[in-house]
């Protein structure tokens, strides 16, 4: 199985449309994750007709996205158990905010919140934070990911101007 992993696309206020580097993985997904601040329900609507769409709301989100969205949420694929969760919140690292939303072992958690790419183990449990499509910020690159799950998860970023 293989997944399109996003989030931060605060569409339309940081980009106006999905980038073309995404739109090319995004034909050849078999599931898509937004890890929250969709702004709009219209990534979402632009997203499902690639694949079957998954994510949280964000702390940026409007109220159409909050209603159809949790905010954190498990999914499980091939027994691999995947926590979404946007990492919003105080004190402490948006890393540690993630992994602690969470009661359960999961194999990996999944978030953003800091725009910032990020992937690494925290004991058994990967984290990863696939950046964002259309906010930067200070980084070199744009950023999301892909997951690839069969007996065990694989993921990685995709880097891109």
């Amino acid at each position: 199985m293989r997944i399109v992993i996003l989030g931060d696309t605060h569409i339309p206020k940081r980009g106006k449309e999905l980038p073309e580097r995404l739109i090319k993985e995004l034909s050849g997904a078999d599931h898509i994750i937004h890890t929250g601040d969709w702004i709009t329900m219209e990534v979402y609507d632009k997203l499902k007709c690639f694949a079957p769409v998954d994510g949280v709301y964000g702390n940026a989100d409007d109220e159409s996205v909050r209603e159809r969205f949790r905010d954190k949420e498990i999914l499980i694929f091939n027994n691999l158990k995947i926590g979404l969760v946007h990492g919003h919140g105080e004190k402490k690292t948006t890393e540690r905010r993630a992994m602690e939303a969470f009661d359960e072992n999961l194999d990996c958690v999944l978030f953003d919140h800091s725009h910032i790419p990020y992937l690494r183990y925290h004991n058994k449990t990967l984290l990863f934070n696939p950046g964002s499509v259309t906010d930067k910020r200070k980084l070199p690159f744009y950023s999301f990911g892909i997951m690839t799950i069969d007996k065990d998860i694989s993921v990685s970023h995709v880097f891109f101007t």
